[in-house]
């Protein structure tokens, strides 16, 4: 085994260490997370939230047992993966072994940290960007055609996961249109592995169809509630953020591009970052979607420092790029991962206000970071659920019906009892299970001082009552109420599939 590969192994494994020791116990899973775990109990070509890669994922962590450690695994090992490509693609410059432990720390001790801590479509992501980059390189650095057919299964796998993979090629196209490398679209080989990459997205595209393009009213959605709050100064404060312990290298990555030699049959790749951030910038996206754009910029700015502080006294300042990373990282950690408790973040406000990370999607400031209060009050909803379930006759005939996707699959990967909880909301939509003729409803909702669900249900029911709330206050539910209704008046079924029905020609 060389050297090499042992500080190689050595950085993989401190990259998994790190990921579980950032999370502290008092947190629960998050949000997002619960929706993409059931998903793996509807397995499908498409889903209203996400493409069916993450739905994959799910199945085999459910294979695996459904436990935490197998939840954190995956994400944790794609952002491995994403630190193994860099380092390829650093060997594949030329990168001395500098160059490979410059390049290996600055992903390390990234943002990707935590990015790669919850289990959602974006980790992956990252590494299908990072990994399409690398076989661009691939291509042009030994001109074989097989390359084609690679980039074009990372790409249909990338997509596969998440659409944002379409910004790369926007962003893209255009850079190498521009540049001498442009004679890659003659060859015919291109055209192959293009349609290959189709073929492999075709049971997504044909899924999307059968169901009238819901991205489309997805993209609408999150464009009025969410990317309406988004500052286009602010996306581009938080681009430097993400990085801040590699901004030295990076910017060392844009100025090879230019100008150094070596490096000249990659120029396009300035363009293409230029090219991707307006396109980003114009759409108002969520800053973290531009996360995938930079790994593999840290391996062009690593080699080049390699190569520039390899003599003289600049030698002496190649510890100084590996530590500030470090150095960067120390704040990093106090503040940016949950391994802090809610109280401690409630009488600390300042230090995560100058970050910005008590602003939440609806552009107002909070108690707690967004994902830390979306970790927060699952398992106390899940365990109040079951004690109300239990003591219902006739408790299989019972519907449990949420306001949002993330109260449904926290009750439904917490429960004791076997209970499937479903939602109008999100891809649960889909997921009611009509054969059962219910009698019962548990119904949580969201807390609203105007709350009227006793006055509008209790009709339909014999009894009705409120069995209880998340009483942490510190959790983005806090005060959801669990209301309970026996022994129904009218036919459930019917209510439901009419509400369905209605949802559903609201999507279209």
């Amino acid at each position: 085994m060389t050297k090499k590969t042992i500080i190689l192994i050595g950085f993989i494994i401190l990259k998994f260490v790190l990921q579980y020791v950032l999370l502290s116990p008092e947190y629960d899973l998050q949000r997002d997370e619960y929706l993409h775990l059931d998903q793996a109990h509807h397995l499908a070509w498409g889903y209203l939230s996400v493409p069916p890669v993450t739905s994959w994922f799910s199945y085999l962590i459910f294979l695996l047992g459904n436990s935490v450690f197998w939840v954190k695994f995956f994400p944790a090992l794609f952002g491995a993966l994403t630190l193994l490509v860099v380092w390829k693609t650093t060997e594949l410059l030329k990168g001395n072994l500098y160059a490979l432990v410059l390049g290996a720390t600055c992903i390390l001790l990234s943002s990707l940290l935590r990015i790669n801590m919850l289990y959602q479509p974006n980790s992956l992501d990252v590494l299908c960007w990072t990994a399409f980059y690398y076989v661009v390189i691939q291509y042009i650095t030994t001109e074989k055609s097989k390359w084609f057919y690679i980039g074009a299964i990372v790409f249909a796998f990338g997509f596969l996961n998440k659409y944002n993979i379409l910004f790369l090629l926007i962003g893209f196209f255009p850079a190498l249109l521009l540049s001498k490398q442009r004679t890659i679209l003659a060859n015919k080989k291109f055209y192959f592995a293009s349609i290959l990459g189709i073929l492999l997205i075709l049971p997504n595209l044909l899924w999307q169809y059968n169901n009238h393009f819901p991205i489309v009213h997805h993209m609408k959605e999150l464009a009025e509630t969410q990317l309406v709050n988004v500052d286009r100064m602010g996306f581009l404060k938080e681009q430097i953020l993400f990085f801040i312990g590699s901004i030295f290298v990076i910017l060392s990555a844009f100025y090879a591009l230019l100008f150094y030699k070596p490096f000249e049959k990659y120029k396009f790749f300035f363009g293409s970052i230029i090219f991707t951030l307006i396109v980003f910038i114009y759409f108002k996206a969520k800053a973290y979607y531009a996360i995938g754009l930079y790994p593999i910029y840290i391996a062009f700015g690593a080699v080049f420092l390699s190569d520039v502080l390899n003599s003289g006294w600049k030698k002496y300042l190649r510890p100084v790029f590996i530590l500030i990373p470090i150095l960067l990282f120390i704040p990093i950690y106090n503040l940016a991962f949950p391994n802090k408790s809610p109280e401690y973040i409630v009488k600390h406000p300042e230090k995560y206000q100058k970050l910005g990370m008590l602003r939440w999607e609806d552009g107002k400031d909070h108690a707690l970071p967004q994902d830390f209060a979306d970790m927060l009050g699952w398992k106390e909803l899940a365990r109040k659920t079951d004690s109300v379930y239990s003591t219902l006759e006739n408790p299989e005939k019972t519907l449990i019906l949420c306001d949002n996707y993330g109260q449904a699959g926290a009750i439904n990967y917490y429960t004791k009892k076997g209970i499937k909880a479903v939602s109008f909301n999100a891809d649960y939509v889909n997921w009611f299970n009509l054969n059962i003729l219910y009698k019962n409803l548990i119904r949580v909702k969201e807390f609203d001082e105007n709350n009227d669900e006793i006055k509008e249900t209790s009709p339909y029911f014999k009894t009705a009552k409120i069995s209880g709330e998340i009483t942490d206050k510190f959790a983005r539910e806090y005060k959801t109420t669990i209301f309970v209704f026996t022994d129904a008046k009218i036919n459930i079924n019917k209510r439901i599939e009419q509400e369905i029905k209605e949802e559903k020609n609201y999507d279209k």
